[in-house]
C-alpha cells in the first residue's frame, strides 16, 4: 500500500525548503516574544541578545533556555504572548508538583496542533473510513483533545471515550467497530487483558494503535501488537509545546518524525548545555516557531534521545527522534548507577512477564535499595513456591546483567498491582533525598 500523507508538501519538503521556512519563522517568533513577553525579553537581555542577533536557525544557540521552573515562576500569565481576548483554550500538565504548567492556545494554535495530530493518524494508516477511539484523558490533559481534533481533521468517525470505564470502552469498540485506538501503552495492555478475559478477541477490528504519554519499550510494543492484532505506533508531545503530535511514528517504526515546520529540535549536553552534533545522545530541546499564545524558545524537555536524518522509507524528510530512553530528571540514580524504568521493563518482557510492575527504591542504613515487584501470570502463580523462588533468582541475574547492580525481585499475585487507566505509576522512591 502506498504511503499516505496529511500535508505532503511539509512532510516531504526538501532540507533546503525546510531550513528556509524555519529561518523565516524563527526570526518572526523571536521578535514576537521580545515585543510581547517581558519575562522572555528580560532573559534575553540577561544573555546580551536581541532579535537583531537572530538571523536564522544557525543563531538559535544564542538564545537562553527555558525550563519548567521558568514556567512555574511565570505562572499563570507571565509567558503569554497574545491578549487573553485572542486565547480560546488552556491545557495543563498532569501530575507536576507545586504550580501546574498552564499552556494557552489561540484558535490558530489549536488548528496547527490538530494538523500535527492528523499527520500522526494518517501515518498510522488512518483515513476518513476509519473509526478512531480516543481513550486518552480529556479535559486539561492534552492527549484526548489533541487526538480528537486530529481525528476530526482526517475525517475519522471519532469516539471521544476519554480514559477509564473499560466496560464502556469495550462496548463501543465492538459495537462500532473501532479500527484505531489512541491511549497510553499501559492502558492498551489493560484493554488487551480485558478483551481476552471476556472472550472478545474475534470481535475486535483494530488495525492500528497510537500510544504515547509514557515510556514504553520495543518488547511492550510487540506484546501489544500480538495481543490486539494491530500495528502499534509511537507518538510524542508535551503540553508546553502543544501536546501529542510534536513527533509521530510512520510505518517504518524506527523513530518519530518531528514536525519541523512547527518545532525546531536540538540535542544538548544536560550538564554543559552545549549543543551536540547530530547523532549524539543528549537532552532534547524544542523551539516552537508557529505557536502564537504560548511560544517557547529553547525549551528543555529533560527527555534523553538521539536525532537522525537518515533517509526514511516512508518518504518523509522530517528529522527523526529515537524513542526517549528516559528522562534526565525521571532517571533514577541508585548506588550511583543511572537506572531507567524502560530497562527493567525490557528485561521483564524478554523473560515472559507482563509489563505490570513497580520499582520501589529506598535507602536502608545509608545504602540504596531497589526492589522490583513483578506480577505473575496465572500459570506462574499456580507453580510451587520453590519454582517461584527459582524464577525470582533468574530475574535478579537478568536485571543485574542489564543494570549492573543488584535489584531484589518479588513475584506477586496476578492483578495485585493497581491497574492504570492513565499514566502508570511505575516508580515509588521512598528515599529522602
Amino acid at each position: 500500500m502506498a504511503e499516505r500523507y496529511y500535508q505532503k508538501d511539509m512532510e516531504c519538503a526538501s532540507r533546503e525548503e525546510m531550513v528556509a521556512l524555519q529561518n523565516e519563522r524563527l526570526v518572526a517568533q523571536v521578535k514576537h516574544v521580545w515585543d510581547n513577553v517581558p519575562y522572555y525579553r528580560k532573559k534575553m537581555e540577561e544573555k546580551g541578545v536581541t532579535p537583531d542577533d537572530i538571523k536564522g536557525i544557525e543563531d538559535l544557540h544564542k538564545l537562553p533556555f527555558l525550563t519548567k521552573d521558568d514556567l512555574r515562576e511565570a505562572y499563570p500569565y507571565g509567558l503569554l504572548a497574545k491578549p487573553l481576548a485572542d486565547c480560546v483554550r488552556i491545557q495543563s500538565t498532569s501530575g507536576t508538583t507545586g504550580k501546574r504548567v498552564v499552556a494557552f492556545y489561540t484558535q490558530h494554535d489549536v488548528d496547527l496542533w490538530e494538523d500535527c495530530c492528523a499527520r500522526a493518524i494518517v501515518a498510522a494508516g488512518g483515513t476518513n473510513e476509519d473509526v478512531c477511539q480516543v481513550a486518552y484523558g480529556y479535559g486539561l490533559f492534552t492527549g484526548g483533545p489533541g487526538m480528537n481534533g486530529g481525528s476530526h481533521k482526517v475525517g475519522c468517525l471519532t469516539l471521544p471515550m476519554s480514559s477509564g470505564n473499560t466496560d464502556r470502552q469495550l462496548q463501543f469498540m465492538t459495537d462500532l467497530g473501532a479500527t484505531i485506538i489512541c491511549c497510553t501503552p499501559s492502558y492498551a495492555e489493560y484493554l488487551a487483558e480485558s478483551i481476552h478475559e471476556r472472550g472478545l478477541r474475534d470481535q475486535i477490528k483494530l488495525k492500528a494503535g497510537i500510544f504515547g504519554a509514557e515510556a514504553w519499550s520495543e518488547e511492550m510494543r510487540h506484546d501489544i501488537e500480538a495481543q490486539l492484532g494491530l500495528k502499534a505506533y509511537d507518538i510524542y508531545g508535551l503540553t508546553e509545546t502543544s501536546g501529542p503530535g510534536v513527533a509521530f511514528e510512520c510505518s517504518e517504526q524506527t523513530g518519530m518524525h518531528i514536525n519541523e515546520d512547527h518545532f525546531i529540535a536540538e540535542i544538548i549536553d544536560p550538564d554543559t548545555l552545549e549543543v551536540l552534533p547530530e547523532g549524539s545522545q543528549g537532552e532534547l530541546v524544542f523551539t516552537s516557531i508557529t505557536k502564537e499564545a504560548f511560544p517557547l524558545l529553547r525549551y528543555r524537555t529533560k527527555d534523553i534521545t538521539v536525532l537522525s536524518r537518515e533517509k526514511c522509507s516512508c518518504g518523509r524528510t522530517l528529522v527523526k527522534m529515537h524513542k526517549p530512553m528516559g528522562r534526565s530528571d525521571d532517571m533514577l540514580i541508585v548506588k550511583g548507577v543511572n537506572v531507567f524504568p524502560s530497562q527493567i521493563e525490557a528485561v521483564l518482557l524478554e523473560n515472559g512477564y507482563p509489563a505490570n510492575y513497580q520499582i520501589v527504591v529506598d535507602r536502608v542504613n545509608h545504602s540504596d535499595t531497589i526492589e522490583v515487584l513483578v506480577e505473575m501470570t496465572p500459570e506462574i502463580f499456580s507453580d510451587s513456591l520453590g519454582h517461584i523462588t527459582e524464577m525470582e533468582k533468574e530475574l535478579v541475574s537478568a536485571l543485574k546483567a542489564m543494570l549492573g547492580i543488584y535489584a531484589k525481585v518479588r513475584l506477586v499475585e496476578p492483578k495485585s498491582i493497581a491497574r492504570s487507566e492513565g499514566k502508570a505509576v511505575r516508580v515509588i522512591d521512598k528515599r529522602k533525598i
